[in-house]
């Protein structure tokens, strides 16, 4: 989730090319890799668990306050420290919106009456969405039958996965259309930022950190208007929205921005492609969520559909390249 996402979102300052001389990590890339993948993918799980106990709203709130107070440990372990200049807390106030404050309300709103497994899967077609989206608002993206053709299949994808020919029958439309919409505004984050704080000087870290806090203080502002405070405090949902902010936010960011500095954004968006998969094994195991044939043959044509659009004929060696979800988003990172 993203976007990253949905899940999390990651920070909007440039994406940092692999270099020779980085530091040796402990963990082979690899299964940091792994480790991302399944956070990214159980994030749609810890989602349904929480909205079994807590509204939307505050299962939003208690991700981003998790997710912020990883992300600003670090900050302070790094001594990193925020940004400055009026317009750019401007800007990273409505990237924290589009990036984290609305796709992750959105994503909770969508889980009362989806299954998780659905979600991750629209989670996947933000992809999609910023590559239609890219050839309308960024000149530098021209359109290659290649890509063309990957949105054409994606697309057919999504109504595969809907069971478009049996007329949407025991799909809640209402709950599909709000994980779309979420899926949507990755890409519409990205593009904003991509346009506005993409040459920032600011650090990766402090750019993200101050994101994901003004998106926080958004849902603090919005979650008491529109929920009361829970009569309870169940342990297992509590656990769950904590490792929804903790792992599927916080520390995602951290590891993504690690994968993208090792690997390079074209290895670390790969992520993205596994996310759904985790979601949907995790929604059929642990949640007894029912599984059509058309929802697994469906999301595998998303996903060859994304990786279409995804593909870049001569690239240069570390060109930022579009990346997954979602602040993690986790970059589509959601996305998440």
């Amino acid at each position: 989730m993203s976007s990253v996402p949905a899940s999390s979102a990651p920070a909007p300052s440039a994406t940092p090319a692999a270099t020779p001389s980085a530091p040796r990590r402990v963990l082979d890339w690899r299964l940091r890799f792994g480790a991302l993948s399944l956070v990214w993918g159980f994030s749609f799980l810890f989602m349904k668990v929480g909205t079994e106990s807590f509204a939307p709203f505050q299962v939003t709130l208690g991700r981003l306050a998790f997710g912020t107070a990883v992300v600003a440990a670090a900050m302070a372990v790094k001594r990193e420290r925020l940004p400055r200049g009026a317009w750019t807390w401007v800007h990273l106030t409505v990237a924290g919106f589009l990036l984290n404050a609305l796709p992750f309300s959105l994503f909770a709103f969508s889980e009362l009456t989806i299954p998780s497994s659905l979600a991750g899967i629209c989670n996947a077609t933000s992809p999609l969405w910023g590559m239609a989206l890219s050839l309308v608002a960024l000149s530098e993206d021209r359109p290659t039958r290649r890509r063309v053709a990957g949105l054409g299949i994606g697309f057919l994808g999504v109504l595969t996965v809907l069971g478009v020919w049996q007329g949407f029958h025991g799909l809640d439309v209402t709950g599909t259309a709000l994980a779309l919409l979420a899926s949507l505004s990755y890409p519409v984050g990205w593009i904003y930022v991509r346009r506005t704080l993409a040459g920032s000087s600011h650090s990766h870290l402090s750019l993200t950190g101050t994101q994901l806090g003004l998106a926080t203080l958004q849902l603090a502002v919005v979650t008491p208007l529109f929920t009361s405070v829970p009569a309870s405090f169940p342990v297992l949902p509590l656990l769950a929205v904590a490792a929804l902010g903790v792992l599927g936010t916080g520390l995602a960011f951290l590891i993504q921005y690690d994968l993208v500095a090792e690997v390079g954004p074209t290895t670390a968006q790969m992520v993205t492609y596994f996310t759904p998969v985790i979601a949907t094994a995790a929604g059929v195991a642990l949640l007894g969520e029912s599984l059509s044939w058309s929802t697994p043959v469906g999301a595998v044509i998303v996903l060859a559909g994304a990786a279409l659009t995804q593909s870049r004929s001569g690239t240069r060696r570390g060109e930022a390249a579009p990346a997954p979800q979602a602040a993690s988003p986790v970059r589509r990172a959601s996305r998440v």
